[in-house]
């Protein structure tokens, strides 16, 4: 028997949030609860994973002296700037308490179903699920340390560059010592060192902590430049429009990314057209079925077109299945309770849609 079905129109949330991993719990129907099992059919929520590259640039404690020394423009001024390097769209169950079912079984059968955290039906009749989220999203990622902290830049520093009280004067030294790297390096490379490495590997060592010394002493002209990413998920919950276009989140060039009402950063645009929508299934005749009594409800979703625009470009697009495009009808409950071959059920867990059918073995 359908308890309730109230398919909400026109509700529009976005939010920030983690995504969440799923649990799962198994219900069995027996005497103490009447031989009914009660779920619910989700709404189908499009999530909007959004990467943003930071780039901190530090100045270097000689930058003043790099055009002198190096030839070279050094970074000036600390600064930190975002750009947009991906988006990744995924669909998500989305909790919808109007919309409940009870399937009722016949007295004595002893049927189970697996739920997610959101009392959604992953299973009936069979342990095996459908996992959310299976698109693999992106993680964020922590910048690594600047040349300048690592070991590297304490090798470089010779004791007559620590002892010195003048930072004109440390400049002059460094830069005196980034050239005579530069010299050891090429005659470490045309076999004329006056202490060759004794083999390849050694010679490949010496290179390295060549390479890694220049570096540092570079570095503190040129300055330092980190890389990390930032990464957001926003969740928006389609309507049953046919189209539908909103503001998803906005990306900001000094902040990254930032939620819709920040006009600091200049707006991503989420966008669904319908495909398809689900219709209920007929008979020989062509008329569509009756949902049958005290069946098991589930979803025959639509599908939708969905796409993420940025600046004027379209940076992914996707077909997606949706629950709110599509109709809810029913299976019938005995299926699931024939002692010689009862059947199981496995759902997409962001539609409620039947994904496989079959007989349990």
């Amino acid at each position: 028997m359908k308890l309730l079905k109230i398919l909400i129109s026109g509700l529009i949330v976005v939010t920030s949030i983690p995504v969440m991993a799923q649990t799962t719990q198994k219900l069995t129907a027996n005497k103490l609860s009447e031989y009914g099992l009660i779920y619910s059919l989700p709404q189908t929520g499009v999530n909007v994973t959004v990467v943003v590259e930071c780039a901190e640039k530090t100045p270097g404690p000689f930058y003043q002296y790099a055009k002198k020394y190096l030839g070279e423009q050094p970074v000036t001024e600390s600064s930190k700037t975002y750009k947009l390097k991906n988006v990744v769209l995924s669909p998500t169950a989305i909790v919808n308490e109007d919309q409940s079912y009870l399937v009722q079984f016949k007295s004595g059968s002893t049927p189970y179903m697996m739920l997610d955290n959101g009392n959604f039906p992953l299973s009936i009749n069979t342990e095996s699920v459908s996992r959310i989220n299976e698109v693999e999203l992106p993680q964020a990622i922590v910048a690594k340390p600047s040349i300048l902290q690592t070991d590297a830049a304490r090798r470089a520093m010779t004791e007559e560059m620590m002892q010195s009280h003048s930072s004109a004067k440390r400049a002059e030294l460094a830069a005196a010592r980034i050239f005579e790297l530069r010299a050891n390096r090429s005659d470490i490379i045309a076999g004329r060192a006056d202490q060759m490495p004794s083999d390849g590997k050694a010679m490949q060592l010496a290179l390295d902590n060549i390479g890694e010394q220049e570096a540092a002493l570079t570095a503190m002209f040129l300055g330092t430049t980190q890389i990390s990413t930032q990464v957001r998920t926003y969740t928006y919950i389609p309507n049953a429009d046919e189209s539908q276009e909103t503001i998803v989140a906005r990306i900001s060039t000094l902040n990254g990314a930032v939620d819709t009402d920040d006009l600091s950063g200049a707006p991503l645009y989420l966008e669904i057209n319908m495909v398809e929508r689900g219709k209920l299934p007929v008979n020989d005749k062509g008329k569509e079925k009756e949902f049958p009594k005290g069946g098991l409800a589930y979803c025959i979703p639509g599908s939708a077109d969905v796409s993420v625009t940025y600046n004027g470009g379209q940076l992914v697009q996707t077909n997606m299945q949706m629950s709110q495009f599509g109709v809810v009808f029913g299976l019938e409950p005995n299926l699931f309770t024939d002692k010689k071959e009862p059947a199981y059920a496995i759902f997409n867990p962001c539609t409620g849609a039947i994904r496989e059918l079959g007989t349990v073995k």
